[in-house]
C-alpha cells in the first residue's frame, strides 16, 4: 500500500514556493529601502521648509524696518515746515525791536505745529479738570484743596500725547486731594 505511505499535499500544493510567488516577492520592494527613501524625501522637504521660513522671517523683519523708516520720514516731512518757520522766527527775533510781533510770530509757529500733530493723528492728553487716570497721567504732586473733587487733575506740568489710542507720553500732572483736618 503505497498510497497510504505517501502523503500528498492537497490540490497539488508543494512546500516550495511556486514561480508566481517568487516573482511577487521579487516585485515587492524592500520595506527598509522604502522607509529610507521616504525618510530622505521628508528630510529634504523639512530642510526646504526651514529655509523658506528663515527667508520669510528675514523678509518680514526688513519690511517692518522699512515701514518704520517710512513712517518716520512721513512725520519728518510734515514737521519740516514747522522747523523752517521756527528758524525764521529766531532769525527775526534777533533783529526785531517789537516784542508783540515776535510773540505773534512764535504763536503762529506753535499753531502750525499743533495743526501738524493733529493731521498726523497725534492729540494732547486731556488733563486739567479731568479725573486722574494712571494710564495717561503721571502724578508728580498732590495738592490739598476744597475747590476740586479728590482725584481731579488741577494742573499740568508737562503735556502728554496720544497717537490714536496709543500713549506716546503720559501727562505730568498735579492731582487734588481732600484737605486734612
Amino acid at each position: 500500500m503505497t498510497d497510504d505511505a505517501e502523503e500528498k499535499a492537497p490540490d497539488g500544493e508543494d512546500d516550495a514556493p511556486s514561480t508566481s510567488e517568487q516573482a511577487a516577492a521579487a516585485a515587492t520592494p524592500d520595506p527598509l529601502a522604502t522607509t529610507r527613501e521616504e525618510l530622505s524625501r521628508l528630510k529634504d522637504i523639512l530642510m526646504r521648509t526651514a529655509a523658506d521660513f528663515d527667508n520669510f522671517r528675514k523678509r518680514s523683519r526688513r519690511e517692518i524696518e522699512d515701514a518704520r523708516k517710512g513712517g518716520r520720514e512721513e512725520l519728518l516731512k510734515e514737521l519740516l515746515p514747522v522747523f523752517d518757520n521756527l528758524e525764521r522766527a529766531v532769525t527775526s527775533a534777533q533783529k526785531a525791536s517789537d516784542i508783540k510781533s515776535m510773540a505773534d510770530g512764535v504763536a503762529m509757529v506753535l499753531r502750525q505745529f499743533q495743526d501738524t500733530l493733529t493731521r498726523t493723528g497725534i492729540t494732547r492728553v486731556p488733563a486739567v479738570g479731568n479725573p486722574f487716570d494712571p494710564q495717561i497721567h503721571d502724578a508728580i504732586q498732590q495738592i490739598e484743596t476744597d475747590e476740586h473733587a479728590p482725584g481731579t487733575v488741577v494742573a499740568e506740568v508737562q503735556p502728554g500725547y496720544l497717537q490714536g489710542e496709543r500713549l506716546l507720553r503720559a501727562a505730568m500732572v498735579v492731582v487734588s486731594k481732600p484737605k486734612s483736618d
